[in-house]
């Protein structure tokens, strides 16, 4: 069951999700906003380098954080970028959500990787974003707190305590943007 604006509203007010602007509460979602750090790929100087996904890493080292709280971050065309939300979240055993951009975002070129579901039991943390310009010859500009999608939040079957993403997920605690 897709959780509405009441539900949504009593979520907000209990903490399950904090620094939320209850303009930005909807019918059917909670739109979240950009925080004020990205992470950047590094172009490379000789040759790509490699990175082994069968080998989880560690570390990112072809990743540049950046402070955009200032001037925003102008996205040149097939830049790639790590992000987060500004909100936090704290979720129950008994509620997962789903990460959308904002259609109007798409439509202008911007595109979201697709991982952005979130288990029930996920908690203290910001959602990371993979942002991606997938315009040819057109720049896009971000900025801190401007809306970048939409959470649909649902509601489950209680989740059992020990396959609770709290007590098994490797996500907990993440502070801005997470890198591995």
């Amino acid at each position: 069951m897709i959780i509405s604006y009441t539900s949504l509203c009593k979520m907000v007010d209990d903490g399950i999700i904090e620094n939320v602007d209850p303009a930005n509460i909807n019918g059917a979602s909670i739109d979240l906003t950009l925080g004020d750090k990205i992470f950047v790929e590094e172009s490379y100087s000789n040759s790509p380098k490699v990175v082994d996904l069968a080998v989880r890493p560690r570390e990112f080292p072809y990743f540049k954080e950046i402070n955009i709280a200032d001037h925003g971050y102008v996205m040149e065309p097939g830049t790639f970028l790590l992000a987060s939300t500004r909100e936090v979240f704290n979720l129950p055993n008994n509620i997962a959500f789903n990460y959308r951009l904002n259609s109007s975002l798409g439509r202008a070129g911007l595109n979201h990787a697709l991982a952005g579901f979130a288990d029930p039991g996920w908690y203290g943390s910001h959602l990371t974003l993979e942002l991606k310009n997938w315009l040819e010859f057109h720049c896009l500009r971000i900025w801190p707190r401007m809306k970048i999608g939409q959470a649909i939040f649902y509601q489950t079957e209680l989740v059992p305590e020990e396959r609770s993403y709290k007590n098994i997920g490797s996500y907990n605690h993440s502070k801005g943007v997470t890198l591995r």
